[in-house]
């Protein structure tokens, strides 16, 4: 026994040393072949060039162009499925955004539409939170963007209603059977993996610019947080229950409705909340594809530079998404606060909300029927302040500000970004690609390693592979960039359930935002330019890093912190011996869930001057001539996002097993 404690631990340590020693025999290999094959074999690509791929993609969307009220798979199945989601989409505008023909305002005005918000609200959550949505709601037509604002509304609630319909029942069915997990699962993972940019070209192949392609896009982001949510509730209903239940009698099917959903409801609940978020997220990145609402406003003043504009649409959807993400979470909270609670009017609320019933019907009439009920009163000069303020600091920032701001980001872009694009851009192409596959091996295992060649073929089929290579060298600084604050920040929440308070909600609020509002302050900062993305891409990113890594640190046993101690250890010494040690997994999953999001968001600065494949997809939709590289690029991002989802995942398992 004991000789063979001597053998294993030196094998032990080996492998360990071995894996970090390659990644460096790896590195240095890749920058000596570097200095002697520079320039050579890089597969560059000028802008307006296309490649076959491209011309064929061009080709077959012009085909289907000719073909779309001929070809049978698009008279009955793609071309119906457009008309009943854009006569949902339709029929939710007359209701709160358009006026319907034969009036002049919607169905449901301005005041009906805030009582209604005011009065679900308290139903399903408590008078504070009526508060928010009525207050939220309020400012949004003080900020001269009803109307827009409930287009946003309206897309968002037909995407959820129609994802929900699938979401629910999928995600029962992965709870109960095992089986169909592991099915759903992987599809699941490529959904969510996938860039937002991406889910649009290709479903306008099929259905069109505009509210359809716009919802279904939707429909398919955010569809996975509500299936995979639910499935967990299901799981996690005790085997006990369910057995006590079947004993009694009861069927697969009284189980299910009686004892399963009831006890799963508020996590079910949660999973509503994040398909919302979810939607919410992709209803404004749609507006790329002429999807109406504050999304378009975003865009248009993004590429017109409009710093007070977008700031202004930008904060509309930021009060949107804070009621509506307080609205849910305070339904799937309710019960157990009024179980907790002795407030005596609790005996009074059935009451109380009938008579909310009966003012909210008043108030809708009162919309339906006067026009001073229905347009929302006043020209929006809240909004035009906000608007000449973010343009006033805007102006400030960039005349006092600008040497530091300039500063900072050429010490970033020429000490960090330039060498590493440069790297990857100038290497040959073969050169790059046995590199990615080499770390992935490493790195991930075998499987990882097959994965990353079949992504490093196929990007270099795209006929895009400069530009995917210039994406990510910015998306490998925006994670590094992550990972310093996220390690930083999360090892300080992990340490102090203090600063665990003070930090977590404005990381809950941060994620809570869409994408597209990440751009606006930074494109003030910083100008259109690729560091832009980069900035944004960073905020948009940490958040979800931070909560991980300070999850993974508080998840060390208290007694290995005090053995440490005992031992004499220093404070820095705990963090950098013990703590992070043993927090691998969690720094692993945090560079996963980094990446993807980074990937996302470094795309979305195509439209503030990130170039590359971000560039691509957005002249993709402008450009009609650019369509199949625009197409290409969509590819080739959902190729990064796969190859380096696995490298990470499979990393983070190996890391905690």
């Amino acid at each position: 026994m004991a000789v063979a404690l001597e053998k294993s631990a030196p094998v032990a340590g080996v492998r360990r040393v071995g894996r970090r020693t390659v990644v460096a025999a790896i590195l240095a290999a890749w920058l000596l072949l570097f200095v002697v094959l520079r320039g050579k074999q890089t597969l560059t690509l000028a802008a307006a060039d296309l490649t076959d791929l491209h011309r064929w993609f061009n080709d077959v969307n012009d085909s289907i162009g000719a073909d779309r009220n001929s070809n049978p798979l698009f008279l009955y199945f793609f071309n119906e499925i457009r008309l009943v989601i854009d006569n949902l989409v339709t029929f939710v505008q007359h209701l709160i955004s358009q006026p319907p023909a034969g009036r002049p305002v919607p169905q449901i005005g301005w005041l009906g539409v805030v009582g209604i918000a005011g009065y679900v609200s308290w139903a399903v959550g408590n008078w504070r939170v009526a508060l928010l949505a009525v207050a939220g709601f309020t400012f949004l037509g003080l900020q001269g963007l009803w109307q827009e604002s409930m287009d946003t509304l309206s897309l968002t609630l037909s995407a959820v209603l129609v994802a929900l319909l699938f979401a629910i029942p999928l995600g029962v069915g992965a709870g109960l059977s095992e089986r169909f997990n592991r099915i759903v699962t992987p599809f699941l993972d490529f959904m969510q993996t996938m860039p937002t940019f991406v889910y649009l070209a290709p479903l306008t192949l099929f259905f069109l610019i505009g509210g359809a392609s716009a919802t279904i896009a939707t429909v398919i982001y955010a569809a996975p947080p509500a299936i995979r949510i639910t499935a967990h509730a299901i799981r996690s209903v005790p085997e006990t229950t369910v057995e006590a239940a079947e004993s009694l009698g009861a069927t697969r099917r009284q189980a299910l409705l009686k004892v399963l959903l009831p006890m799963s409801k508020r996590t079910v609940v949660m999973g509503v909340n994040q398909s919302i978020m979810a939607a919410l997220a992709m209803v404004t990145i749609a507006a790329l594809i002429d999807a109406p609402g504050l999304g378009k406003t975003v865009v248009q003043a993004l590429q017109s530079l409009d710093v007070g504009t977008a700031f202004n649409a930008g904060l509309a959807i930021v009060v949107m998404a804070i009621v509506l993400d307080r609205v849910t979470t305070a339904a799937g909270a309710r019960e157990e606060t009024a179980r907790r609670s002795k407030n005596r009017l609790l005996t009074w609320r059935r009451p109380l909300l009938g008579v909310g019933a009966v003012v909210t019907a008043v108030l809708v009439y009162l919309s339906h029927t006067y026009v001073w009920a229905a347009e929302f009163p006043g020209e929006g000069s809240i909004g035009g302040s906000i608007a000449s303020a973010a343009d006033t600091v805007t102006a400030w920032v960039q005349d006092n500000l600008s040497g530091l701001t300039n500063a900072f980001r050429d010490g970033i872009t020429n000490g960090l970004l330039n060498p590493l694009q440069t790297l990857l851009t100038d290497s040959p192409w073969w050169l790059v690609g046995a590199v990615l596959i080499a770390l992935g091996a490493v790195l991930g295992g075998w499987r990882a390693g097959v994965t990353t060649a079949v992504c490093v073929g196929l990007l270099v089929g795209t006929g895009l592979w400069s530009d995917a290579m210039t994406t990510l060298a910015s998306t490998l600084v925006a994670t590094v960039l992550v990972m310093l604050l996220g390690i930083v920040l999360g090892v300080w929440m992990g340490r102090s359930m203090l600063v665990d308070r003070l930090l977590r909600p404005s990381l809950d609020a941060a994620q809570v935002m869409p994408p597209f509002v990440y751009l606006v302050p930074f494109l003030a900062l910083f100008g259109a330019t690729r560091f832009t993305a980069i900035v944004a891409a960073v905020v948009y990113a940490v958040p979800v890093a931070i909560k991980i890594i300070a999850d993974g640190v508080r998840a060390v046993p208290g007694t290995t912190v005090e053995a440490a101690v005992s031992a004499g250890c220093n404070t820095w010494q705990i963090i950098t011996k013990v703590q992070l040690p043993m927090s691998c997994g969690a720094l692993t999953l945090a560079t996963n869930q980094g990446l993807i999001y980074v990937l996302s968001m470094v795309v979305v600065g195509g439209l503030v001057g990130a170039g590359a494949l971000g560039y691509d997809v957005v002249a993709g939709f402008s450009q009609g001539q650019l369509y199949g590289k625009g197409l290409a690029a969509g590819l080739a991002i959902v190729l990064l996002g796969v190859m380096f989802d696995r490298i990470t995942q499979a990393a983070a398992r190996r890391a905690s097993a």
